[in-house]
């Protein structure tokens, strides 16, 4: 017999695993507080859970709408519309997915075909890799760097050419932090409009945005809703993750074709959750000013803390996490430190090189989430204490 090719195609070799995986099961193993995995430690609004419950209770368990129930579709419109002053037609512009992981990953196995180039803004959450590797394509990556995350405009330009199909982009920003600017927006833009692309933008975030930042989505600034995709969901928002609700948006066209590849992914899902969230959406002001003034308190406990602690800090602008540089306290490799910080301070944290390209651009730095109880963030503060020097 030939020799067995290996089971695993090799452009998916690099994504056999997820930091999040391993670091999630260190703190299980150790008992440690989970700082490291982004998900709350809280359920969502009671509203939301009691919908869900009689939705289930009356009978909504079977295959919903491809495209999503009307009802979410219609409150994914009105949102819009209501935060961004955006018209969006929920019949034909919008589309229920499996979270934004599904959405991002059915939209760019739409857009492109094997060799086509995906722009992307590094430190990048690692499904945008694998969906672009599934896709066959080739990602040209723009570094942002500590401790602002600024975009270097000489280093975006250089990343377009003639192959360029899709700009995927993050704001507010997982795992910097960052949102946005207009300006950065505007420039994106322009590239994209020079060279044809198609822009994704992933904001799964834009109700957890901090002080003056402004969270201004890509569909909005001018002559750009026509090339753009826009994609959130109700994990972030309603505190949700596990329930994997989410959407786009976008022209027509291009709505389409990420429908004609979702049906072949997950078809549907969470029939029952789809009008709970549908209903979460056209909650009041109260509830998503509450949010953002909720998070940014807990941002600046943790944030405190660790400057106590020794660490220097990069204060995000937006999302639940906060990366640290823990080069003052003597350690100058983040993936090592993070390996050690169960036994060192009882806490875990994620590695920030593991988004780069080029991991020696974050090599020491570790990413830290504040979406947990205020008496888990202070117990965490306290451990991490411990790292100080005596």
């Amino acid at each position: 017999m030939p020799p067995r090719q290996p089971a695993l195609v090799p452009r998916m070799s690099p994504f056999t695993s997820t930091i999040f995986a391993e670091i999630t099961a260190l703190a299980t193993s150790t008992g440690a507080i989970n700082l490291g995995q982004g998900f709350p430690d809280t359920d969502g609004p009671q509203s939301l859970l009691d919908d869900a419950c009689a939705a289930i209770q009356g009978g909504a368990n079977q295959y919903p709408p491809g495209p999503g129930v009307p009802q979410l579709r219609e409150a994914v419109a009105e949102h819009q519309k209501r935060f961004y002053g955006l018209d969006v037609d929920p019949e034909r512009e919008v589309l229920v997915t499996a979270g934004a992981t599904e959405a991002i990953a059915a939209t760019v196995l739409a857009l492109c075909e094997a060799g086509d180039e995906v722009v992307t803004f590094d430190p990048v959450y690692d499904s945008y890799a694998a969906s672009i590797a599934l896709a066959g394509a080739v990602r040209r990556t723009v570094a942002l760097r500590w401790p602002d995350f600024a975009l270097d405009p000489d280093a975006l330009r250089a990343a377009f050419s003639e192959r360029t199909r899709v700009v995927l982009v993050n704001t507010p920003h997982n795992p910097a932090g960052k949102v946005f600017t207009r300006a950065e927006l505007e420039l994106i833009g322009s590239l994209a409009r020079e060279h044809g692309a198609i822009v994704v933008t992933d904001e799964v975030y834009e109700h957890q945005v901090f002080d003056d930042a402004e969270h201004v989505p890509m569909a909005a600034l001018p002559g750009m809703a026509e090339q753009t995709v826009t994609i959130s969901s109700a994990g972030k928002t309603f505190s949700v993750t596990g329930w994997k609700v989410g959407w786009l948006h976008g022209p027509a066209e291009l709505v389409s074709a990420a429908r004609a590849v979702k049906q072949f992914l997950t078809f549907v899902n969470a029939g029952p959750m789809q009008p709970a969230v549908a209903s979460a959406l056209s909650l009041g002001d109260d509830f998503y000013t509450g949010l953002a003034s909720d998070l940014r308190r807990k941002r600046d406990l943790l944030c405190a803390g660790l400057r106590a602690a020794g660490f220097e800090v990069s204060v995000p602008q937006g999302t639940y996490f906060v990366i640290a540089d823990p080069t003052p306290l003597g350690h100058d490799d983040g993936v090592q430190l993070c390996r050690r910080l169960p036994e060192l301070a009882g806490v875990v944290a994620v590695p920030v090189s593991v988004f780069y390209d080029d991991p020696e651009a974050a090599r020491p730095l570790v990413r830290f989430a504040f979406c947990k109880r205020d008496d888990v963030l202070h117990d965490a503060v306290e451990r991490l204490g411990r790292l100080r020097p005596a």
